[in-house]
C-alpha cells in the first residue's frame, strides 16, 4: 500500500494530537466531581472559614461539591504536603495563608518546597492585625510604647498565637525594625494568648483583628496601631504601624492553590470564579465580618505575593534565630 505525503501528515498530526485532547476535554468540562479543598488547620478559624464561605460559592456557580479538609499539625506543613503530592488535576485545593511563607524557613527540612511545588490560583483576603496592650502600660501611643520598652529592656512580655504565627512574625518585624527588645510568650493560638492579655499577664499583642475591637471600645485593651497599610474601617481612629515605623507592614492572608502543573485552564477557571465571588456584595460582607478585606488578583499576582511573603518572613525567621515549637 502506498500513502500520501497529505495522508501521513494527517495521521501524524494526529498522533501528536491525541495525548493532548482528553486533557483539553478534562479541563473544559471541570469540574465533573467534588472537589477538596485542604486547610492546615483547626475548624472555626480563619483558613477554615475562609475555605468553606467560597467552596460553598463554588459548588453553588460550577455544580459539583466542594469538600473542606482540615488536615492539622506542623504548623500547616501537613496539609501543605496533602495537596502538594495530589494529583495535578484540580480536585484537590489548598487554602495557602501565611504560616506557609513563614514556614519554608522556619523548619529546616521539608518534604517540599512551597513556592516551587504548587500553583498559585487566587489570592481571597488579606486581615490586619491590631497592636493591643493592656491598659496597664502606661503608654497612649505606638512611639510611646517603642520608647517605654527601649527604656524597659526585657520586661515587655509579647504574646502570640504559637511560634511562627502571624502575630508572633508581625511582632519580630517590629523588633527588628525598631531595635526594642520583648520576651515572647507563645500560646496554643490566640484565644489563650488574649486571656493573658486580658488579665495583665502579658502586656502586648499583636492580634488578628476580629473579634479586638469590642475589647477597644469597652476599654479592656488599647490598640495602638494597625499593621496594615491602611486604616480599620472597625477602628478608624486607630493609625498605622507605619506611621511611627515607615515601611512596616504584616497581615494575614488567605488564598487558593493547586498543586504544581495544574492545567492552566483549570487555574484560569478557578481564579476567574474565586475573584466573581469576592466581588459579590454578600461574599464581601461576610468575609468583611472576619476582618478580611478582598484581595484580586490573577494567578500571577497572587504567585508575587507568596514570593515576596517567603523572602520577607525568612529574613525575620533569620535575623530572629525563630525555632518551630
Amino acid at each position: 500500500m502506498t500513502f500520501h505525503r497529505r495522508n501521513f501528515l494527517k495521521l501524524a498530526g494526529a498522533a501528536v494530537a491525541a495525548p493532548v485532547l482528553p486533557r483539553l476535554a478534562t479541563a473544559l468540562d471541570y469540574p465533573t466531581r467534588p472537589t477538596r479543598i485542604v486547610a492546615g488547620f483547626a475548624a472555626g478559624g480563619g483558613v477554615d472559614i475562609t475555605a468553606r464561605l467560597i467552596g460553598q460559592w463554588l459548588a453553588d456557580h460550577l455544580g459539583q461539591p466542594f469538600v473542606v479538609e482540615n488536615r492539622t499539625g506542623a504548623g500547616g506543613n501537613i496539609g501543605t504536603e496533602t495537596v502538594v503530592n495530589a494529583a495535578a488535576d484540580g480536585y484537590t485545593l489548598l487554602l495557602a495563608t501565611v504560616p506557609n511563607a513563614v514556614n519554608a524557613s522556619l523548619y529546616e527540612k521539608l518534604n517540599f518546597n512551597f513556592v516551587r511545588d504548587i500553583a498559585p490560583v487566587a489570592g481571597v483576603i488579606r486581615v490586619p492585625m491590631v497592636v493591643l496592650v493592656h491598659p496597664s502600660v502606661p503608654v497612649q501611643t505606638l512611639s510611646e510604647f517603642i520608647a517605654y520598652a527601649k527604656a524597659n529592656p526585657g520586661k515587655v512580655n509579647m504574646a502570640s498565637a504559637g511560634s511562627g504565627s502571624a502575630p508572633h512574625m508581625a511582632g519580630e518585624l517590629f523588633k527588628m525594625m525598631t531595635g526594642v527588645e520583648m520576651v515572647h510568650v507563645p500560646y496554643r493560638g490566640q484565644g489563650p494568648a488574649m486571656s493573658d492579655l486580658l488579665g495583665g499577664q502579658v502586656q502586648i499583642l499583636f492580634a488578628a483583628a476580629p473579634g479586638t475591637a469590642e475589647y477597644v471600645k469597652t476599654g479592656k485593651l488599647r490598640a495602638l496601631a494597625v499593621t496594615t497599610a491602611a486604616r480599620m474601617p472597625e477602628l478608624p481612629e486607630i493609625p498605622v504601624v507605619a506611621d511611627s515605623v515607615p515601611g512596616y507592614e504584616a497581615s494575614q492572608w488567605y488564598g487558593f492553590a493547586a498543586p504544581k502543573n495544574t492545567p492552566a485552564e483549570i487555574v484560569d477557571r478557578l481564579n476567574k470564579e474565586i475573584n466573581a465571588a469576592i466581588a459579590d456584595p454578600a461574599m464581601k460582607a461576610r468575609l468583611a465580618a472576619i476582618g478580611g478585606e478582598v484581595m484580586p488578583g490573577t494567578p500571577a499576582d497572587f504567585g508575587r505575593l507568596i514570593t515576596e511573603e517567603t523572602e520577607k518572613w525568612g529574613k525575620v525567621v533569620r535575623t530572629a534565630g525563630i525555632k518551630p515549637e
